[in-house]
């Protein structure tokens, strides 16, 4: 899935009050992760995903395998928080 700049800007402005709903920690992407991830996109379409402290991967790998493997798209990495956006069968966020 790509974006454009103009729906990224949109989306960014969107997650700004947004907490962390999913935290990623030292054991990485567990299959409770996804699932998890997947059944909060469905009900969210944006969310922050927080990478802990202790976990020994990239947090851009773990971005892109969670976007690979939820069918989302990275709106933004920023610092130990990025943010994952999958719009949903009756979308709840009309983009540009």
């Amino acid at each position: 899935m790509s974006l454009t700049s103009v729906q990224i800007r949109e989306l960014k402005k969107l997650a700004h009050p947004l907490k962390p709903v999913v935290i990623v920690g030292q054991h990485g992407l567990s299959e409770n992760v996804l699932s998890e991830i997947g059944s909060t996109l469905d009900i969210h379409e944006l969310i922050k995903v927080k990478i802990q402290e202790g976990c020994l991967t990239d947090r851009r790998t773990v971005a892109a395998d969670l976007a690979a493997e939820t069918g989302s798209a990275i709106v933004q990495i920023l610092g130990k928080t990025f943010l994952l956006y999958r719009p949903g069968d009756d979308p709840l966020i009309t983009l540009p």
